[in-house]
């Protein structure tokens, strides 16, 4: 009685969720985008996104996700993170409320910190629509985004335009997904705009709310529904319009509810299996995926096979709490110490905040290691329990255990200690690792760490994080790439390590530029402009050293050696005569004029 009464329980839960076991995975992303804060503010987006969080919530979706006046860096990686969350699931949808806008063609959602002062700035500073789908992309039969962002766009009023040929759209460009089973429905068609309403919701969310997650719907028809009521509700002013296409059979957001199965009858193969309900009750237990499930199968179930398998679960399910939170606690430490670098505080403040975001940085990695290592765990045990089943399942081999062993129980899994690395590089799913270097080596080039392409090779890129850790005053680990080293690198919304350039080139701003010297200054090998030096006049030898140096003309020669052959005291030395007197005939200048004797 205990044993049954904890399966009803179980399977109440299961009920509850309105969907049976085995079912189809679903996984909703709402985001509401009101409080604007360079433009007026919305006023339904908010209330929107709330209601249609509890649609999602009352039809049994798997997952979803809530998210309120998100700014750039938060909307793209909340984006991000439900990409994982959508990687296994069959129907993923997206609903954005809020401002959107189109740029020569290309449809963009608009965070709440966005400016747009130029039209290029919508590069940066908003979503694009294809980032949208591709986080819906791994969705395996279902992807579906829900636009209701067609409103009057205050930006594109404002917005200078720096080339004249680009286009700026009323509302949003129509669009034909690429991928196959891809559904945009937009509030009003491509080029219009639509109402926020005078209701607590807007027109398109209200027939949304009425139709969407009508159970066995054809989601064909539940959007054509929903067009026939904001027409009538807007006197055809607004018409909403979905683009995609979807295969043939019928695709309901919300299954048709089934009937209850008869019981079924017990079968030989069953008999020679004692562990059957045992696994189908952790089957159940695993489909509502939550504590208490676990917590009631074990109840029930304390020893054996499963049972280990539950607390494996449970364990898993309390490490990613503690890695959520974690990640948390790290992202506001690290907020609070920008915050407190940018206002200039006090040294031992920062330095305080910096310990702060030390300490809470190091409790996520080992979060994070914790959650690595029960993720591991659970899927080897997970592996060894599909392996049994398989034997079980032949009718020959289980009689023949059955036959040699009746009393038997399955041993527990063996239990893989967290230092067996390679279990959980075989076994955690997740992007594979060039992508993710991939990714790390984009982000520290957009932080200034890095000056070579993103390739996916690690040995340049591990000096170069190192460089960041350095810079950035985080720990983050060298040694191979990480989706935690690319949370912490893109946390960073400007550059991180200082800009280096290359010899001609000067720092400016975020750009080298080239050094230009004046007239008469050269660039020197300090890149400093230094002034050439002028060239000092040779010294000239006198008059009286040219003259020695002149050739001797033959009269000269002749005077020279008369002259030698006379006394050299000066009581023999011959008087001047007067006409040599009048022509300076004392000079060795005036004898070589050829003038004197």
């Amino acid at each position: 009685m205990r044993r049954l009464a904890a399966f009803l329980f179980i399977a109440s839960i299961a009920c509850l969720a309105g969907q049976p076991a085995l079912a189809d995975k679903r996984v909703a992303f709402v985001i509401g985008n009101s409080s604007y804060q360079n433009v007026g503010a919305l006023t339904n987006p908010a209330n929107d996104a709330t209601a249609i969080t509890e649609m999602f919530k009352k039809a049994a979706f798997d997952v979803v996700e809530s998210r309120r006046d998100l700014k750039n860096t938060e909307m793209r990686r909340a984006l991000r993170d439900f990409t994982e969350k959508a990687r296994d699931a069959d129907i993923a949808v997206i609903y954005y409320a809020g401002h959107g806008i189109e740029v020569d063609g290309t449809n963009y959602l608009i965070p709440v910190d966005a400016a747009l002062e130029r039209d290029t700035d919508a590069y940066d500073e908003a979503i694009a629509l294809d980032r949208i789908l591709q986080a819906i992309e791994p969705a395996k039969q279902l992807r579906l985004v829900i636009l209701d962002a067609c409103r009057d766009n205050p930006f594109a009023k404002s917005m200078k335009r720096t080339v004249a040929s680009r286009s700026l759209g009323r509302g949003l460009a129509g669009v034909e997904p690429s991928r196959p089973n891809t559904l945009i429905a937009f509030a009003a068609k491509g080029g219009s705009t639509a109402s926020d309403g005078d209701s607590k919701n807007s027109p398109f969310t209200t027939a949304l709310l009425r139709h969407l997650v009508t159970p066995g719907l054809e989601l064909g028809k539940a959007f054509r529904l929903v067009r026939d009521d904001v027409m009538n509700a807007t006197a055809n002013k607004q018409e909403p319009f979905v683009y995609g296409s979807l295969g043939g059979n019928d695709v309901p957001l919300v299954p048709a509810r089934a009937e209850p199965a008869a019981p079924v009858q017990a079968t030989p193969q069953s008999q020679f299996n004692p562990q059957s309900e045992t696994r189908r009750d952790y089957e159940l237990a695993l489909q509502v995926g939550n504590k208490a499930a676990m917590n009631a199968f074990i109840a029930q179930h304390p020893d054996g096979f499963y049972a280990s398998l539950a607390k494996l679960q449970l364990e898993k399910l309390a490490a990613e709490e503690a890695h959520a939170a974690a990640s948390e606690k790290a992202r506001i430490a690290e907020q609070e110490r920008a915050r407190l670098a940018a206002e200039g505080a006090r040294k031992d403040t920062q330095a305080k905040a910096d310990a702060e975001a030390k300490s809470t940085e190091a409790a996520r990695l080992a979060a994070e290691k914790a959650k690595q290592a029960a993720v591991a765990q659970q899927q080897a045990a997970e592996a060894d329990r599909q392996r049994s089943e398989k034997i079980t399942s032949n009718p020959i081999v289980a009689s023949n255990s059955a036959a040699e062993t009746p009393a038997a129980t399955p041993e527990p899994a063996p239990t893989p200690t967290p230092e067996r690395k390679t279990n959980v590089a075989a076994l955690s799913e997740g992007p594979p690792q060039a992508d993710i270097a991939k990714s790390v080596q984009s982000e520290l080039r957009r932080v200034g760490c890095l000056k070579a392409d993103a390739d996916g090779g690690w040995n340049a890129t591990s000096r170069s994080l190192t460089l960041f850790n350095r810079y950035a005053k985080t720990s983050v680990d060298t040694k191979l790439a990480s989706t935690d080293a690319l949370d912490t690198i893109k946390s960073k919304s400007s550059r991180v390590c200082p800009l280096v350039c290359e010899h001609g080139y000067k720092v400016d701003g975020d750009s080298c530029v080239r050094i230009t010297c004046a007239e008469g200054s050269f660039l020197n090998d300090d890149n400093q402009c230094e002034k050439r030096r002028e060239k000092k006049p040779v010294a000239k030898r006198d008059s009286d050293d040219r003259e020695r140096a002149a050739p001797l003309r033959p009269q000269a020669k002749q005077v020279i050696a008369r002259r030698s052959q006379m006394p050299t005291s000066a009581s023999t030395a011959r008087p001047l005569t007067g006409q040599e007197r009048e022509q300076g005939c004392n000079s060795y200048a005036a004898i070589m004029s050829g003038k004197c004797p």
